[in-house]
């Protein structure tokens, strides 16, 4: 049993919330450690010093040719081996946003073999930044998801979140829908906010849970709760918890 399991949170090019993402699994009984791109890249190994790996949100690179393209190019042809090595391990990797934009064009995401996928502008044409309501897909047995409230609210704030699927398959695709906005947000495929690989270890969201830290309030006159008692942080509880497992 790993009592404190050893989180790698992925910084550096653009990527800026490392540092919540990092509290958040802090806060979730981990160890989380912020490396910069660049150092992992000189010594890929590094990653097999831990059991969780994750990707933040921001903007890498200035998404220059984009959302997550040359942050997926950079981690594709210097972390390859090591990733994939990781994922038959089945040992976690969480994408947030611009993290979740990479896993996509890694392939990781959702990993149905003959289907190509991508996170589009969102069909408003502009940035939204709001507060979301999602709804957890029960129907998928991923570690990310157990028991997680039937409704959670999170901040979303993206310009390219709408996923969208030429030839997409329903049945296909369910078992790898982790949670789907409860309304009309951005155009997305079938309302999806998040998605697992087939195992269930990767997990890619555009909202940011990690942003519970600082944005739990729901209104005037309700100034919000601890984030331990927030719906971001059974995400991270929950894996940590697979892990130590």
């Amino acid at each position: 049993m790993i009592h404190s399991p050893r989180a790698l949170i992925l910084s550096g090019d653009g990527i800026n919330c490392e540092r919540e993402t990092a509290l958040a699994f802090t806060q979730a009984g981990a160890l989380a450690t912020i490396i910069h791109i660049n150092d992992l890249l000189s010594r890929p190994s590094m990653l097999s010093d831990f059991q969780i790996f994750a990707i933040p949100g921001g903007f890498s690179f200035g998404d220059e040719l984009g959302s997550g393209q040359i942050l997926a190019l950079k981690l594709k042809h210097g972390l390859s081996d090591e990733l994939q090595r990781f994922v038959e391990k089945q040992l976690p990797i969480l994408g947030i946003c611009n993290g979740f934009q990479a896993l996509v064009k890694l392939g990781l995401l959702p990993a149905i073999r003959g289907k190509s996928f991508a996170l589009a502008p969102n069909i408003q044409g502009h940035f939204q930044n709001r507060w979301v309501t999602l709804n957890p897909n029960r129907a998928n047995p991923s570690p990310w998801l157990r028991n997680l409230p039937n409704k959670m609210q999170m901040p979303m704030r993206h310009g390219e979140g709408r996923l969208i699927c030429q030839e997409s398959n329903d049945k296909q695709l369910s078992s790898h829908i982790a949670l789907t906005y409860s309304e009309y947000v951005n155009g997305s495929l079938y309302n999806i906010a998040g998605l697992t690989n087939k195992i269930g270890n990767v997990l890619g969201l555009m909202p940011h849970p990690e942003a519970n830290l600082f944005n739990v309030s729901r209104g005037p006159g309700n100034p919000g709760l601890p984030f331990a008692h927030s719906d971001g942080f059974f995400l991270f509880k929950n894996i940590v918890d697979y892990v130590q497992e």
